[in-house]
């Protein structure tokens, strides 16, 4: 079993890794928003729901079974690799011919060559999918850390170099493969693992057992999370497809960092405590109060001054993504409670569960979007049935681990509700001081500084006991480390 320091320690490397890496790209997507036009971002954005579900089949849930599974050895990633490679190679072959057939479909001739490029990450996420199974199956995240941050610096130098020289979409193209390619060289040198392209039928059978559940859950959710953007791109413009994505990105990049994190470090930490229900539900609420206590603020924060952040950030051009940003605050608050939860029943092996779920909630959610769609005719409409959808889903997500822990609604509903509510009265605090008359930098820093100090001012007038054991992770964390 990993110990608490252990757990913690993993925890903070992988936020470093995240919050390192998303802040550098943050940067870079700025510079870039500023180069290139929203219809190049759009036609990534199109090509880029291919290949998230191709890499849904290639990695077919079989990395997560690598983290499960108490005893996985070498044979055991090795195995996982020759399959993944294998099933690459198949999608990657179809989606080459099939090029053609995604362009005519969004009337884009560019996108053939531009999917036949950008499928090439499929070869090199495999590597990377099972160096990131090894990583968090040891607890290995500084070195993720340092691979994360080189990989994101180099890559993002190279795809502001090629906008500067004009190349447009490739720019963002090249961009994405290069950062993959680092990513995995820079790890070959950092980890002891290596493929020795070992097969074992009965080893991929006993992993497929648990991953092909994951896999269909997974195609589920990565299609369904993707055909909004079918439609935005198919019914709509690239542009329109642009500022929704560009709305998504806002606040996911605000809690990515966190939410990344705890679903990186939670499943190898509450597999390690499987059969031992009293410790699993120990350290998953743990898990859902002090992320919920990080997360709520930051995305009151950011509902509250999105339209002076775009402006600032982006440039009026991309002033239409306002709303989705608000939108994707609201749904994104939830995600921590998404989150742990559903890590807490793959880490009891329980991904029959898992699918059940999936399958439930894709269904109300596809009938959401078919409602949304037709009702409103508009991609704000589309994002306002995919927020009622996520609301729902919060629900469905807990169901289970009242009955598999004792951990059900009513519990978890005391445990958020204080971090919610003091972050509905700081946004709104925040907001009213949006109308101050002042220069527009100025009045962000003083928002910034106001919800900060309100937050955490009341948060330790009121002696929430989430403040006091996270400023004493801080402390131990850095103790041990500083």
């Amino acid at each position: 079993m990993h110990s608490k320091q252990a757990i913690i320690s993993s925890l903070f490397w992988k936020f470093f890794e995240r919050s390192g890496t998303q802040l550098i790209q943050f940067a870079l997507s700025i510079v870039l928003a500023r180069v290139l036009a929203p219809n190049d971002f759009g036609l990534v954005a199109l090509i880029t729901i291919f290949i998230n579900i191709a890499t849904v089949f290639v990695q077919s849930g079989l990395n997560t079974a690598l983290i499960q599974k108490k005893d996985s050895d070498d044979l055991d990633f090795s195995t996982v690799f020759v399959a993944s490679l294998g099933i690459a190679i198949l999608v990657y072959t179809i989606l080459f011919f099939s090029a053609p057939l995604i362009s005519a479909f969004f009337n884009q001739e560019t996108l053939t060559p531009v999917v036949r490029i950008l499928s090439i990450t499929l070869f090199i996420g495999v590597f990377n999918s099972i160096q990131n199974a090894y990583i968090a199956k040891h607890m290995m995240f500084k070195k993720l850390f340092f691979r994360s941050i080189g990989a994101v610096l180099i890559s993002g130098s190279i795809g502001i170099s090629l906008a500067l020289a004009g190349f447009g979409v490739w720019a963002l193209v090249y961009q994405q493969l290069s950062n993959i390619l680092i990513a995995v060289i820079i790890m070959w040198f950092s980890i002891p693992w290596r493929p020795s392209f070992k097969f074992s039928a009965t080893r991929i059978k006993s992993l497929f057992s648990f991953g092909w559940k994951l896999l269909c859950s997974s195609l589920l959710d990565v299609s369904f999370t993707n055909i909004r953007g079918l439609i935005i791109g198919k019914f709509f413009t690239p542009a329109d497809l642009a500022y929704y994505n560009r709305g998504d990105t806002f606040p996911y990049i605000a809690i990515s960092n966190i939410n990344a994190s705890i679903s990186a470090v939670m499943l190898p930490a509450l597999s390690s405590y499987q059969d031992d229900k009293i410790q699993l539900k120990r350290l998953m609420r743990r898990s859902i109060v002090t992320s919920t206590f990080i997360i709520a603020p930051m995305m009151a924060g950011l509902a509250a001054m999105a339209e002076p952040v775009v402006r600032i950030v982006l440039g009026d051009p991309w002033l239409p993504c306002v709303p989705f940003v608000q939108i994707y605050c609201i749904m994104y608050t939830f995600y921590p409670i998404h989150t742990s939860n559903l890590a807490a029943i793959n880490a009891m092996g329980r991904s029959d569960i898992f699918l059940k779920l999936e399958i439930i909630k894709k269904i109300m959610g596809l009938t959401l979007l078919i409602g949304s769609y037709f009702y409103f005719k508009s991609p704000i409409g589309i994002a306002y049935g995919a927020l009622t959808g996520s609301l729902i889903c919060t629900f469905i997500n807990v169901h289970p681990n009242k009955k598999l822990m004792g951990y059900g609604y009513i519990e978890q509903i005391k445990d958020i509700i204080p971090s919610f509510i003091l972050s509905i009265f700081m946004g709104l605090a925040v907001y009213t001081l949006g109308f101050v008359q002042i220069n527009i930098y100025l009045r962000i820093v003083l928002q910034i500084f106001a919800g900060i100090i309100f937050y955490f001012g009341f948060a330790k007038i009121l002696h929430l006991e989430r403040l006091e054991y996270l400023l004493q992770t801080i402390k131990e964390f850095w103790e041990k480390h500083g």
